[in-house]
């Protein structure tokens, strides 16, 4: 899909980003940002968040979602890193058709029976150099 990286109030550029589910992630989505002349750049946040950011002010930390204007037609989304931060805009019916596919995959609230969560924490716990306990 086609997002706007403000850069200001009048001025912004089109990028496009890859909206990525794996079944295997429930939880998750992935945004792509491919910039001209850049490596891509992928973000990986709760797929919760982003049903949230559709309506209503949505996000903590790093991600942060929200509607623009009162027909709910745009979304705000705000990427903060230690790099810097970047402000995208984007129209909010891509959006929902993607996490219409996602339903597909896994539907939403079904996200723990999809996937084993103590080997998946098992996982990522070898992963980071400490050991499963068992």
């Amino acid at each position: 899909m086609a997002m706007h990286l403000v850069v200001s109030s009048e001025l912004s550029f089109r990028i496009v980003v890859d909206l990525d589910y794996d079944g295997d992630d429930p939880f998750a989505v992935r945004f792509t940002f491919r910039l001209p002349g850049d490596e891509p750049v992928t973000w990986v946040f709760a797929r919760d968040l982003l049903v949230d950011g559709l309506s209503r002010p949505s996000g903590e930390g790093d991600v942060h979602l929200r509607p623009l204007g009162e027909d709910l037609g745009e979304v705000d989304l705000l990427l903060r890193s230690p790099d810097g931060d970047a402000r995208m805009r984007a129209a909010a019916a891509p959006l929902l058709a993607f996490l219409a596919r996602t339903d597909l995959v896994v539907p939403m609230g079904q996200e723990a029976a999809a996937g084993d969560l103590d080997q998946e924490l098992a996982d990522i716990l070898s992963t980071t150099g400490h050991e499963n306990a068992g």
